[in-house]
Protein backbone atom coordinates (compact mmCIF):
# COMPACT_ATOMS: atom_id res chain seq x y z
CA UNK A 1 0.00 0.00 0.00
CA UNK A 2 1.10 3.77 -0.36
CA UNK A 3 1.64 5.72 2.37
CA UNK A 4 3.47 8.99 3.46
CA UNK A 5 7.28 9.36 3.80
CA UNK A 6 7.32 9.71 7.41
CA UNK A 7 7.09 6.80 9.56
CA UNK A 8 10.49 5.01 9.76
CA UNK A 9 12.09 2.10 11.31
CA UNK A 10 15.86 0.72 11.59
CA UNK A 11 17.00 -1.69 9.85
CA UNK A 12 16.28 -4.30 12.42
CA UNK A 13 12.80 -2.88 11.90
CA UNK A 14 12.37 -0.78 15.47
CA UNK A 15 10.92 2.68 15.30
CA UNK A 16 13.23 5.33 14.99
CA UNK A 17 13.23 9.20 14.33
CA UNK A 18 15.08 10.27 11.13
CA UNK A 19 15.26 12.21 8.42
CA UNK A 20 16.48 9.24 5.73
CA UNK A 21 14.24 7.23 4.10
CA UNK A 22 15.34 3.79 3.41
CA UNK A 23 16.71 3.49 -0.58
CA UNK A 24 15.15 1.12 -2.89
CA UNK A 25 16.49 0.91 -6.08
CA UNK A 26 13.85 -0.14 -9.24
CA UNK A 27 14.55 -0.75 -12.83
CA UNK A 28 13.46 -1.96 -16.19
CA UNK A 29 15.36 -3.50 -19.64
CA UNK A 30 15.00 -7.32 -20.13
CA UNK A 31 17.97 -9.75 -21.57
CA UNK A 32 18.23 -13.68 -21.38
CA UNK A 33 19.49 -16.09 -18.38
CA UNK A 34 21.36 -19.43 -16.97
CA UNK A 35 21.22 -22.23 -14.63
CA UNK A 36 23.35 -24.84 -12.59
CA UNK A 37 24.34 -28.05 -10.77
CA UNK A 38 26.84 -30.52 -10.34
CA UNK A 39 28.31 -33.93 -9.63
CA UNK A 40 31.07 -35.76 -7.19
CA UNK A 41 33.25 -38.83 -7.22
CA UNK A 42 33.28 -38.77 -2.90
CA UNK A 43 32.44 -41.97 -0.46
CA UNK A 44 29.00 -41.64 0.59
CA UNK A 45 27.98 -42.56 3.90
CA UNK A 46 24.35 -43.37 4.77
CA UNK A 47 22.60 -43.07 8.12
CA UNK A 48 18.81 -43.09 9.18
CA UNK A 49 17.34 -41.14 11.59
CA UNK A 50 14.23 -42.60 13.32
CA UNK A 51 11.58 -40.02 14.86
CA UNK A 52 12.61 -38.39 18.28
CA UNK A 53 11.58 -39.76 21.91
CA UNK A 54 7.39 -38.83 22.48
CA UNK A 55 8.64 -36.82 25.36
CA UNK A 56 11.65 -35.06 23.15
CA UNK A 57 8.99 -34.50 20.39
CA UNK A 58 6.40 -33.15 22.78
CA UNK A 59 9.24 -30.86 24.11
CA UNK A 60 9.74 -29.30 20.41
CA UNK A 61 6.12 -29.30 19.54
CA UNK A 62 5.43 -27.76 22.58
CA UNK A 63 7.72 -24.40 20.62
CA UNK A 64 6.58 -25.18 16.91
CA UNK A 65 6.13 -21.87 15.05
CA UNK A 66 2.27 -21.40 13.56
CA UNK A 67 2.72 -17.51 13.20
CA UNK A 68 0.03 -15.40 11.57
CA UNK A 69 0.82 -11.54 11.75
CA UNK A 70 -1.18 -8.47 12.29
CA UNK A 71 -1.52 -5.19 10.24
CA UNK A 72 1.52 -3.43 11.81
CA UNK A 73 3.48 -0.75 9.59
CA UNK A 74 6.90 -1.04 9.02
CA UNK A 75 9.04 1.42 7.42
CA UNK A 76 8.22 3.21 3.94
CA UNK A 77 11.06 2.82 1.25
CA UNK A 78 11.74 5.19 -1.83
CA UNK A 79 11.48 3.91 -4.67
CA UNK A 80 14.05 5.02 -7.11
CA UNK A 81 14.37 4.35 -11.10
CA UNK A 82 17.69 3.89 -12.30
CA UNK A 83 19.02 2.79 -15.34
CA UNK A 84 21.43 0.20 -14.87
CA UNK A 85 24.19 2.24 -16.20
CA UNK A 86 23.01 5.45 -14.96
CA UNK A 87 20.57 8.12 -15.39
CA UNK A 88 18.27 10.30 -13.55
CA UNK A 89 15.74 9.53 -10.76
CA UNK A 90 12.04 9.44 -10.13
CA UNK A 91 11.00 9.08 -6.69
CA UNK A 92 7.65 7.07 -5.46
CA UNK A 93 7.42 5.51 -1.92
CA UNK A 94 5.83 2.35 -0.93
CA UNK A 95 5.19 0.52 2.43
CA UNK A 96 3.91 -2.56 3.63
CA UNK A 97 2.10 -4.45 6.29
CA UNK A 98 4.09 -6.17 8.76
CA UNK A 99 2.80 -8.38 11.69
CA UNK A 100 3.54 -9.96 14.57
CA UNK A 101 3.66 -13.76 15.53
CA UNK A 102 0.89 -15.91 15.96
CA UNK A 103 0.75 -15.46 20.39
CA UNK A 104 1.72 -19.18 20.61
CA UNK A 105 4.94 -18.66 18.91
CA UNK A 106 8.63 -16.80 19.44
CA UNK A 107 9.20 -17.28 15.97
CA UNK A 108 9.38 -15.17 12.76
CA UNK A 109 6.80 -12.33 12.15
CA UNK A 110 4.60 -12.72 9.04
CA UNK A 111 2.15 -10.49 6.93
CA UNK A 112 -1.38 -11.03 7.80
CA UNK A 113 -2.60 -14.18 7.02
CA UNK A 114 0.34 -16.15 6.99
CA UNK A 115 1.58 -18.73 9.47
CA UNK A 116 5.51 -20.15 9.78
CA UNK A 117 6.17 -24.04 11.43
CA UNK A 118 9.50 -25.54 11.99
CA UNK A 119 9.66 -28.19 9.71
CA UNK A 120 13.09 -29.96 11.06
CA UNK A 121 15.66 -28.92 13.37
CA UNK A 122 18.72 -30.03 15.20
CA UNK A 123 20.28 -29.96 11.06
CA UNK A 124 23.84 -28.39 12.80
CA UNK A 125 24.18 -25.58 9.81
CA UNK A 126 22.23 -26.12 7.13
CA UNK A 127 22.97 -23.72 4.09
CA UNK A 128 20.65 -24.33 1.22
CA UNK A 129 17.78 -26.87 0.44
CA UNK A 130 15.88 -27.97 -2.57
CA UNK A 131 12.36 -29.66 -2.79
CA UNK A 132 11.08 -31.96 -4.61
CA UNK A 133 7.65 -32.45 -6.21
CA UNK A 134 6.66 -35.39 -4.14
CA UNK A 135 7.54 -32.98 -0.99
CA UNK A 136 11.00 -34.32 -0.06
CA UNK A 137 13.23 -31.60 1.12
CA UNK A 138 16.84 -32.04 0.59
CA UNK A 139 19.89 -29.45 2.66
CA UNK A 140 23.14 -29.28 2.39
CA UNK A 141 25.07 -28.45 5.70
CA UNK A 142 28.60 -27.51 6.15
CA UNK A 143 28.35 -28.51 9.93
CA UNK A 144 26.68 -31.97 11.33
CA UNK A 145 25.85 -32.84 15.02
CA UNK A 146 28.19 -35.45 16.33
CA UNK A 147 29.98 -36.05 12.95
CA UNK A 148 27.04 -36.81 10.67
CA UNK A 149 26.99 -36.44 6.89
CA UNK A 150 26.48 -33.58 4.79
CA UNK A 151 22.93 -33.81 2.71
CA UNK A 152 20.26 -34.46 4.85
CA UNK A 153 16.66 -35.98 2.80
CA UNK A 154 13.82 -35.34 4.50
CA UNK A 155 9.78 -36.06 4.14
CA UNK A 156 6.96 -35.67 6.12
CA UNK A 157 4.86 -38.85 6.03
CA UNK A 158 1.98 -37.71 8.35
CA UNK A 159 1.01 -34.52 7.16
CA UNK A 160 1.56 -32.50 10.16
CA UNK A 161 4.29 -30.10 8.62
CA UNK A 162 6.73 -31.35 10.46
CA UNK A 163 9.48 -33.63 8.61
CA UNK A 164 9.87 -37.23 10.45
CA UNK A 165 11.82 -39.68 8.24
CA UNK A 166 15.69 -37.93 7.90
CA UNK A 167 18.37 -39.72 5.74
CA UNK A 168 21.44 -38.77 5.65
CA UNK A 169 24.73 -39.14 3.37
CA UNK A 170 27.49 -37.56 1.71
CA UNK A 171 30.09 -35.36 3.27
CA UNK A 172 29.98 -31.75 4.88
CA UNK A 173 29.24 -29.55 1.90
CA UNK A 174 29.23 -26.05 1.55
CA UNK A 175 26.50 -24.03 0.36
CA UNK A 176 24.58 -25.12 -3.11
CA UNK A 177 22.15 -28.06 -3.40
CA UNK A 178 19.72 -28.71 -6.55
CA UNK A 179 17.30 -31.27 -8.23
CA UNK A 180 17.42 -32.38 -11.86
CA UNK A 181 16.53 -34.99 -13.97
CA UNK A 182 17.44 -37.60 -11.45
CA UNK A 183 20.08 -36.37 -9.72
CA UNK A 184 20.94 -34.49 -6.89
CA UNK A 185 23.96 -31.76 -7.37
CA UNK A 186 25.88 -30.44 -3.91
CA UNK A 187 28.41 -28.12 -3.77
CA UNK A 188 31.53 -30.62 -1.57
CA UNK A 189 33.43 -27.04 -1.04
CA UNK A 190 36.51 -28.07 -3.77
CA UNK A 191 34.42 -29.67 -5.57
CA UNK A 192 30.26 -29.75 -7.11
CA UNK A 193 28.96 -33.46 -6.87
CA UNK A 194 25.99 -35.06 -8.49
CA UNK A 195 24.11 -38.03 -6.95
CA UNK A 196 21.54 -40.49 -9.13
CA UNK A 197 18.87 -40.23 -7.25
CA UNK A 198 15.52 -42.34 -7.99
CA UNK A 199 12.44 -40.39 -7.86
CA UNK A 200 10.64 -41.30 -4.85
CA UNK A 201 13.94 -42.59 -3.04
CA UNK A 202 15.18 -39.98 -0.05
CA UNK A 203 18.69 -42.05 -0.61
CA UNK A 204 21.35 -42.02 -3.76
CA UNK A 205 21.57 -45.44 -6.05
CA UNK A 206 25.37 -45.03 -5.79
CA UNK A 207 28.18 -42.90 -5.59
CA UNK A 208 28.50 -39.88 -6.42
CA UNK A 209 30.29 -38.27 -10.02
CA UNK A 210 32.35 -35.38 -9.56
CA UNK A 211 31.39 -32.62 -12.08
CA UNK A 212 33.93 -30.27 -11.41
CA UNK A 213 36.94 -30.15 -9.08
CA UNK A 214 39.60 -27.90 -8.01
CA UNK A 215 37.45 -24.64 -7.15
CA UNK A 216 38.69 -22.09 -5.43
CA UNK A 217 38.80 -21.77 -1.07
CA UNK A 218 39.59 -18.58 0.89
CA UNK A 219 38.00 -15.71 1.32
CA UNK A 220 34.54 -15.60 0.60
CA UNK A 221 34.18 -19.33 -0.66
CA UNK A 222 30.47 -19.95 -0.11
CA UNK A 223 29.54 -21.90 -3.07
CA UNK A 224 26.27 -21.36 -4.95
CA UNK A 225 25.30 -22.77 -8.14
CA UNK A 226 22.08 -23.13 -10.61
CA UNK A 227 21.62 -25.04 -13.72
CA UNK A 228 20.93 -22.87 -17.17
CA UNK A 229 18.26 -25.63 -18.79
CA UNK A 230 20.39 -25.71 -21.27
CA UNK A 231 23.24 -28.32 -20.73
CA UNK A 232 25.14 -26.05 -18.72
CA UNK A 233 25.92 -25.50 -14.72
CA UNK A 234 26.54 -21.81 -13.97
CA UNK A 235 28.63 -21.53 -10.29
CA UNK A 236 29.50 -18.78 -8.36
CA UNK A 237 33.44 -17.78 -7.52
CA UNK A 238 33.82 -15.27 -4.55
CA UNK A 239 36.13 -13.10 -4.43
CA UNK A 240 38.94 -13.68 -2.15
CA UNK A 241 39.76 -10.49 -0.76
CA UNK A 242 37.57 -7.12 -0.02
CA UNK A 243 38.45 -5.19 -2.54
CA UNK A 244 41.57 -6.41 -4.17
CA UNK A 245 43.91 -4.37 -2.41
CA UNK A 246 47.84 -4.83 -2.28
CA UNK A 247 47.12 -5.49 1.79
CA UNK A 248 43.69 -6.86 1.85
CA UNK A 249 41.77 -4.93 4.11
CA UNK A 250 44.70 -2.54 4.94
CA UNK A 251 43.58 0.87 5.89
CA UNK A 252 45.15 3.28 2.74
CA UNK A 253 46.32 0.25 0.96
CA UNK A 254 46.13 1.01 -2.82
CA UNK A 255 43.94 -1.61 -5.28
CA UNK A 256 45.64 -4.33 -7.23
CA UNK A 257 45.51 -2.29 -10.80
CA UNK A 258 44.45 -4.25 -12.76
CA UNK A 259 43.04 -6.55 -10.55
CA UNK A 260 44.44 -9.80 -11.67
CA UNK A 261 42.18 -11.66 -9.02
CA UNK A 262 39.18 -10.54 -11.69
CA UNK A 263 40.89 -13.38 -13.66
CA UNK A 264 39.90 -16.54 -11.72
CA UNK A 265 37.81 -15.32 -8.65
CA UNK A 266 34.61 -12.53 -8.56
CA UNK A 267 32.64 -13.55 -11.08
CA UNK A 268 30.27 -17.03 -12.72
CA UNK A 269 31.88 -19.63 -14.41
CA UNK A 270 29.59 -22.04 -16.27
CA UNK A 271 30.58 -25.76 -16.76
CA UNK A 272 28.82 -28.57 -18.31
CA UNK A 273 26.49 -30.30 -16.00
CA UNK A 274 26.80 -33.64 -17.41
CA UNK A 275 30.61 -33.85 -18.07
CA UNK A 276 32.12 -35.94 -14.54
CA UNK A 277 36.02 -34.58 -14.56
CA UNK A 278 36.24 -31.36 -15.34
CA UNK A 279 38.54 -28.40 -13.30
CA UNK A 280 38.41 -25.40 -13.09
CA UNK A 281 40.03 -23.74 -16.98
CA UNK A 282 37.36 -26.15 -18.31
CA UNK A 283 35.12 -23.60 -17.67
CA UNK A 284 34.02 -20.40 -19.21
CA UNK A 285 34.46 -16.96 -17.51
CA UNK A 286 30.35 -16.54 -18.15
CA UNK A 287 30.39 -12.91 -16.00
CA UNK A 288 33.09 -10.88 -14.37
CA UNK A 289 33.10 -8.44 -11.78
CA UNK A 290 30.56 -9.86 -9.13
CA UNK A 291 32.19 -9.74 -5.75
CA UNK A 292 30.26 -12.59 -4.33
CA UNK A 293 26.94 -14.27 -5.59
CA UNK A 294 25.81 -16.75 -3.21
CA UNK A 295 22.29 -15.12 -3.76
CA UNK A 296 22.41 -16.73 -7.62
CA UNK A 297 19.05 -17.90 -9.42
CA UNK A 298 17.27 -18.33 -12.81
CA UNK A 299 13.97 -17.07 -13.21
CA UNK A 300 11.24 -19.25 -14.57
CA UNK A 301 11.65 -17.20 -17.81
CA UNK A 302 15.48 -17.94 -17.70
CA UNK A 303 17.34 -14.97 -17.01
CA UNK A 304 19.85 -15.43 -14.82
CA UNK A 305 19.95 -13.15 -11.16
CA UNK A 306 21.93 -12.02 -8.36
CA UNK A 307 21.95 -10.38 -5.35
CA UNK A 308 25.99 -9.37 -4.57
CA UNK A 309 27.74 -8.77 -1.50
CA UNK A 310 28.99 -5.62 -1.22
CA UNK A 311 32.30 -4.27 -0.19
CA UNK A 312 33.28 -3.57 3.43
CA UNK A 313 34.56 -0.89 5.21
CA UNK A 314 34.83 1.96 3.63
CA UNK A 315 35.11 4.62 6.70
CA UNK A 316 37.44 2.09 8.64
CA UNK A 317 40.37 1.98 5.16
CA UNK A 318 39.56 5.61 4.00
CA UNK A 319 38.53 7.56 6.92
CA UNK A 320 39.72 10.93 5.48
CA UNK A 321 36.86 10.02 2.32
CA UNK A 322 34.13 8.63 4.62
CA UNK A 323 31.98 8.82 7.92
CA UNK A 324 31.57 6.02 10.15
CA UNK A 325 27.08 6.94 8.48
CA UNK A 326 28.64 6.41 5.13
CA UNK A 327 30.72 3.53 5.45
CA UNK A 328 27.44 1.91 7.45
CA UNK A 329 25.01 2.70 4.39
CA UNK A 330 27.17 1.79 1.47
CA UNK A 331 27.38 -0.17 -0.82
CA UNK A 332 23.75 -1.20 -1.19
CA UNK A 333 23.65 -4.67 -2.11
CA UNK A 334 22.60 -4.99 -6.03
CA UNK A 335 20.12 -6.96 -7.33
CA UNK A 336 22.06 -7.85 -10.59
CA UNK A 337 20.69 -9.15 -14.17
CA UNK A 338 23.16 -11.30 -15.58
CA UNK A 339 24.29 -12.29 -19.17
CA UNK A 340 27.02 -13.94 -20.86
CA UNK A 341 30.15 -11.30 -20.43
CA UNK A 342 28.44 -8.80 -17.98
CA UNK A 343 31.05 -6.62 -16.38
CA UNK A 344 29.70 -5.07 -12.71
CA UNK A 345 32.68 -3.54 -11.81
CA UNK A 346 34.61 -5.15 -8.89
CA UNK A 347 36.72 -3.61 -7.49
CA UNK A 348 37.14 -0.72 -8.94
CA UNK A 349 33.31 0.19 -8.70
CA UNK A 350 30.22 -0.10 -5.88
CA UNK A 351 26.93 1.11 -5.78
CA UNK A 352 26.37 4.69 -4.00
CA UNK A 353 23.05 4.35 -2.04
CA UNK A 354 23.07 8.16 -1.31
CA UNK A 355 23.36 8.98 -5.27
CA UNK A 356 21.76 5.80 -6.68
CA UNK A 357 24.45 5.26 -9.26
CA UNK A 358 27.82 3.57 -9.62
CA UNK A 359 31.43 5.56 -8.41
CA UNK A 360 34.58 4.61 -7.94
CA UNK A 361 36.17 3.03 -5.48
CA UNK A 362 38.80 4.65 -3.16
CA UNK A 363 41.44 1.47 -3.83
CA UNK A 364 40.99 3.13 -7.97
CA UNK A 365 41.20 6.47 -7.17
CA UNK A 366 37.71 7.40 -5.89
CA UNK A 367 37.13 10.43 -4.19
CA UNK A 368 34.51 9.46 -1.39
CA UNK A 369 31.34 9.21 -4.42
CA UNK A 370 31.98 11.72 -6.59
CA UNK A 371 33.86 10.26 -9.67
CA UNK A 372 32.93 7.72 -11.77
CA UNK A 373 35.47 7.12 -14.20
CA UNK A 374 35.55 3.50 -15.91
CA UNK A 375 32.73 2.85 -13.61
CA UNK A 376 30.69 4.51 -16.81
CA UNK A 377 31.25 1.67 -18.73
CA UNK A 378 30.07 -1.02 -15.81
CA UNK A 379 26.65 -2.54 -15.75
CA UNK A 380 24.74 -2.08 -12.98
CA UNK A 381 21.79 -3.32 -10.72
CA UNK A 382 18.42 -2.88 -11.40
CA UNK A 383 18.18 -2.58 -7.33
CA UNK A 384 19.92 -1.85 -4.20
CA UNK A 385 18.88 -2.91 -0.97
CA UNK A 386 20.27 -2.09 2.32
CA UNK A 387 24.69 -2.27 2.93
CA UNK A 388 25.68 -4.95 4.20
CA UNK A 389 22.92 -7.56 4.99
CA UNK A 390 24.59 -9.90 3.14
CA UNK A 391 22.00 -11.90 0.35
CA UNK A 392 22.58 -15.40 0.73
CA UNK A 393 19.47 -17.07 -1.63
CA UNK A 394 16.60 -15.58 -4.46
CA UNK A 395 13.56 -17.30 -5.06
CA UNK A 396 11.30 -16.23 -7.84
CA UNK A 397 7.54 -17.43 -6.67
CA UNK A 398 6.14 -19.56 -8.65
CA UNK A 399 2.82 -21.06 -6.90
CA UNK A 400 -0.57 -20.40 -6.02
CA UNK A 401 -1.05 -20.74 -2.61
CA UNK A 402 0.03 -17.16 -1.95
CA UNK A 403 -1.97 -14.26 -3.18
CA UNK A 404 -1.56 -13.43 -6.43
CA UNK A 405 0.53 -10.44 -5.79
CA UNK A 406 3.59 -12.45 -4.83
CA UNK A 407 3.53 -14.44 -7.95
CA UNK A 408 6.67 -13.58 -10.45
CA UNK A 409 8.34 -11.49 -7.42
CA UNK A 410 10.97 -12.58 -5.70
CA UNK A 411 12.18 -13.48 -2.10
CA UNK A 412 15.62 -12.74 -0.90
CA UNK A 413 16.85 -14.51 2.26
CA UNK A 414 19.34 -11.99 4.11
CA UNK A 415 21.87 -13.31 6.85
CA UNK A 416 22.61 -10.31 8.49
CA UNK A 417 25.21 -7.68 8.87
CA UNK A 418 28.37 -7.65 11.32
CA UNK A 419 29.57 -4.20 9.79
CA UNK A 420 26.47 -1.60 9.98
CA UNK A 421 27.99 1.02 13.22
CA UNK A 422 27.24 3.04 14.04
CA UNK A 423 23.37 2.17 13.14
CA UNK A 424 22.22 -0.88 14.48
CA UNK A 425 22.80 -4.18 12.89
CA UNK A 426 20.22 -5.22 10.16
CA UNK A 427 19.26 -8.26 7.87
CA UNK A 428 18.40 -11.41 9.43
CA UNK A 429 15.12 -11.46 7.13
CA UNK A 430 13.30 -12.05 4.44
CA UNK A 431 12.70 -9.75 1.63
CA UNK A 432 9.75 -9.55 -1.00
CA UNK A 433 10.50 -7.68 -4.50
CA UNK A 434 7.82 -7.35 -6.39
CA UNK A 435 8.59 -8.02 -10.26
CA UNK A 436 6.52 -7.72 -13.51
CA UNK A 437 7.44 -9.06 -16.97
CA UNK A 438 11.20 -9.80 -15.29
CA UNK A 439 11.77 -6.22 -13.88
CA UNK A 440 11.44 -4.72 -10.39
CA UNK A 441 7.77 -3.43 -10.55
CA UNK A 442 7.66 -1.52 -6.85
CA UNK A 443 9.51 -1.21 -3.54
CA UNK A 444 10.92 -3.90 -1.51
CA UNK A 445 8.88 -5.33 1.93
CA UNK A 446 10.54 -7.13 4.33
CA UNK A 447 8.49 -10.40 4.43
CA UNK A 448 9.35 -12.73 6.94
CA UNK A 449 11.77 -10.63 10.41
CA UNK A 450 12.25 -11.30 13.87
CA UNK A 451 14.83 -14.82 12.95
CA UNK A 452 17.44 -13.19 15.31
CA UNK A 453 15.41 -12.69 18.58
CA UNK A 454 16.33 -9.94 20.88
CA UNK A 455 20.29 -9.84 19.94
CA UNK A 456 20.51 -8.67 17.04
CA UNK A 457 24.21 -9.58 15.78
CA UNK A 458 25.67 -12.80 14.15
CA UNK A 459 26.93 -14.03 17.83
CA UNK A 460 24.14 -13.34 19.58
CA UNK A 461 21.10 -14.28 16.93
CA UNK A 462 19.00 -17.46 17.37
CA UNK A 463 18.17 -17.40 13.30
CA UNK A 464 19.89 -16.56 10.99
CA UNK A 465 18.04 -16.93 7.42
CA UNK A 466 20.33 -19.04 4.75
CA UNK A 467 18.51 -20.94 2.13
CA UNK A 468 15.08 -20.61 0.10
CA UNK A 469 13.09 -23.22 -1.54
CA UNK A 470 9.54 -23.43 -2.80
CA UNK A 471 7.22 -26.58 -1.80
CA UNK A 472 4.85 -28.00 -4.70
CA UNK A 473 2.22 -26.48 -2.84
CA UNK A 474 3.25 -23.50 -2.96
CA UNK A 475 4.87 -23.35 0.71
CA UNK A 476 8.28 -21.33 1.37
CA UNK A 477 10.88 -22.97 2.89
CA UNK A 478 13.66 -20.57 5.08
CA UNK A 479 16.92 -22.82 6.34
CA UNK A 480 18.75 -21.25 9.31
CA UNK A 481 22.72 -21.95 9.56
CA UNK A 482 22.87 -20.48 13.18
CA UNK A 483 19.88 -22.61 14.79
CA UNK A 484 19.61 -25.18 12.74
CA UNK A 485 16.23 -25.21 11.61
CA UNK A 486 14.29 -25.12 8.71
CA UNK A 487 11.03 -23.13 8.55
CA UNK A 488 8.32 -23.93 6.51
CA UNK A 489 5.82 -21.03 5.80
CA UNK A 490 2.57 -21.03 4.62
CA UNK A 491 -0.81 -18.67 3.60
CA UNK A 492 -3.78 -19.28 5.64
CA UNK A 493 -5.65 -16.25 4.54
CA UNK A 494 -7.00 -13.22 6.23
Amino acid sequence: MLVSPVLLRDMCGNIFPTSEPMIALIHSPGSSRPTGRGNGGTPDHKHSLSRPPLLALALVLSVVVSACGSDEVIEDRTAISVSERGGDVALETAGADAAQPCPSDPGPKLPAGFCAAIFADSLGGPRHLTVREDGAVFVVRQTGPNGQPGVVAMRDTNGDGRADVRELFGPLGGTGIRLADGHLYVDARQSIIRYPLPSTALEPSGSPDTIVSGLPTGGHAARNFVLDGRGGMIVNFGSRTNSCQERDRGKGSPGVDPCIERDVRAGLWRFEADRPGQKVEDGEHYAAGIRNAVALERAPDGQLWVVQHGRDQLFQNWGDLYTEQQSAENPGEELLRVNRNDDFGWPYCYFDMNQKKMVLAPEYGGDGGKAIGRCAQMKGPVTAFPAHWAPMALLFYTGSQFPARYREGVFIAFHGSWNRAPLAQGGYNVVFQPMRDGRPSGAYEIFADGFAGATVTPSGAVHRPTGLAEGPDGAIYVSDDKGGTIFRITYQGR
